[in-house]
């Protein structure tokens, strides 16, 4: 890994600051978690969640940290310390991070992918495109990352990280050799309030979706879509450092969605549509709409098929993927209007290619130890995401006579509307439920399910509707009401490998537990 070394002020927006106190220094590491500065660190004091990176400067300079970026005045300064106090400690990170790892966006071909859902896979999915492409590209998401070379599990339950790890990672890439980099963008991650994407220079914005999701943080709908369609303002604001490109900035945007048309404005760069639907056909086939659009999708044991039309195009080119979910077509759509753009290719070269694609840890995962009933694992945590994952498996399972038990929860001390909500749609679909913990965090784990199980009135208590907070518990109590033909979904967790509790993480792994379990039952039954 190249070693980096910068002056502080050198890196620091002047109109950002405030005050100076001691001398300029060059430092050699970026840190706002004071646990890991190390000697010759700078260490950027910013609030967090519960508490204020300010408390913990003393601790820095301890451990090491020769200069402090800090937005309050001090009770007490070092000798020998450099302090610079500025307007806003985040956004100063941001940029500073960006010039002491040499403006790596710059260098690279960043593709954004912004979205309620479908993020994470759209992410993968357009990485191995690029690779089976022979192109070298490098990723992060909420599932994982690549610096180039392998694919390394996300430790952390956070989308899009830290503004000094999103230029440490993209530096990384481009130390490595890679052309392309595929940044999974949350709406977190674009607000100002934190900055953490504020100084990627942008050549590429997909928009899969945008559902109310996470109001604690950004207050109302409204806000929340404003702030998602900032990775499409960033495509006119880096447009002239992206001008020399062969391929000029552009935008990806889900037609089927009711937000599409906020998006399409949100840029001045031109942007191409993606379509599941098939009553906007016409409109692709005039070219009234620029992208493309999927028809006749189905789904069988080997995954899922579709034709997919080009705009302005009458013949159809038929697609294949070996992936589980109808749903997974928006985003194979998504991936692959974004490659061949960004390419290009035309999709006839790509589409075979699709054919090779791996699904992504803790997405539509089928979990099969031999028992005689459908075992499905995902992410999904959200009233949208429930909805368009529930009704396809509900009726095709209701086909062959079984019935769909799902175990979920929901994020503490994140957007309590969705709570009653997620209760009502999995009852719409859902024979049994059984709410159990997903990250309580600080909340009362019963008092949290409660309020999911309010949008269930109707269901039967102990016999439709259980509320079981230990999740490993609820897990096995599902495979003890499973029939052969039945279904299970285990939904809510995905990847992750942590439930987040008042105290703290504990490791946690939903695959892990729910195939020790399946072989359990089964141990049991032979003897």
């Amino acid at each position: 890994m190249k070693t980096y070394k910068k002056h502080l002020l050198h890196g620091i927006p002047h109109a950002m600051v405030i005050d100076v106190r001691g001398t300029d220094t060059e430092v050699s590491s970026i840190e706002y978690d004071s646990r890991k500065v190390q000697a010759g660190a700078v260490f950027f004091a910013f609030p967090g969640l519960h508490t204020d990176g300010e408390q913990y400067i003393a601790d820095a300079i301890h451990t090491g940290a020769i200069a402090i970026v800090h937005q309050n005045e001090l009770p007490s300064y070092a000798a020998g310390v450099c302090y610079v106090r500025v307007r806003e400690v985040r956004a100063v990170m941001s940029a500073f991070a960006a010039y002491f790892y040499d403006f790596p966006s710059k260098d690279l071909v960043v593709i954004g992918v912004t979205g309620t859902e479908g993020k994470s896979s759209t992410v993968s999915f357009i990485a191995q495109l690029l690779r089976l492409a022979h192109k070298r590209a490098g990723f992060f998401s909420t599932v994982s990352y690549s610096l180039g070379d392998e694919v390394i599990p996300n430790p952390e339950h956070q989308t899009t990280p830290e503004s000094v790890t999103v230029q440490q990672r993209l530096a990384a890439m481009r130390d490595n050799g890679c052309e392309f980099a595929v940044v999974e963008s949350s709406s977190h991650g674009l607000s100002p309030l934190t900055a953490r994407l504020n100084d990627v220079c942008f050549d590429a914005g997909i928009f899969m979706n945008v559902t109310q999701e996470h109001l604690e943080f950004h207050g109302t709908f409204e806000q929340y879509r404003f702030d998602k369609a900032n990775l499409f303002r960033k495509l006119d604001e880096h447009a002239h450092i992206k001008a020399g490109r062969s391929v000029p900035s552009f935008g990806v945007v889900n037609a089927d969605d009711p937000s599409a048309e906020y998006f399409y404005a949100a840029t001045k760069q031109p942007c191409y549509s993606f379509s599941v639907n098939t009553a906007k056909k016409t409109a692709f086939l005039k070219n009234e709409l620029q992208g493309v659009i999927a028809v006749n999708i189905k789904e069988d044991s080997n995954g899922i098929q579709f034709d997919i039309f080009e705009s302005g195009k009458s013949e159809s080119i038929h697609a294949r993927a070996p992936l589980a979910g109808l749903f997974n077509v928006q985003n194979l759509c998504a991936s692959l209007l974004t490659v061949s753009s960004i390419l290009q290719k035309p999709l006839a070269e790509l589409i075979p290619l699709l054919q090779k694609l791996e699904p992504i840890t803790g997405r539509m995962c089928k979990i099969q130890e031999g028992q005689p009933f459908e075992v499905l694992i995902d992410y999904a945590h959200t009233p949208s995401s429930f909805q368009m994952l529930m009704p396809p498996i509900k009726d095709r399972i209701a086909k062959q006579g079984g019935k769909l038990i799902v175990v979920f929860g929901s994020g503490g001390e994140r957007d309590t509307k969705k709570r009653p909500e997620q209760g009502r749609i999995a009852a719409n679909y859902c024979d049994v439920i059984i709410l159990a913990d997903e990250d309580p965090r600080g909340e009362d784990p019963v008092a949290l399910l409660e309020m999911i199980a309010a949008g269930a009135p109707h269901k039967k208590r102990d016999s439709q509707l259980f509320i079981i907070p230990d999740r490993k518990a609820a897990i096995r109590k599902a495979f003890s009401l499973a029939n052969p033909h039945d279904a299970v979904l285990l939904l809510g967790k995905g990847h992750e490998n942590t439930i987040i509790y008042k105290n703290g993480a504990i490791p946690y792994s939903e695959e892990e537990i729910a195939r020790t379990l399946l072989r359990q039952n089964l141990e049991e039954k032979d003897n």
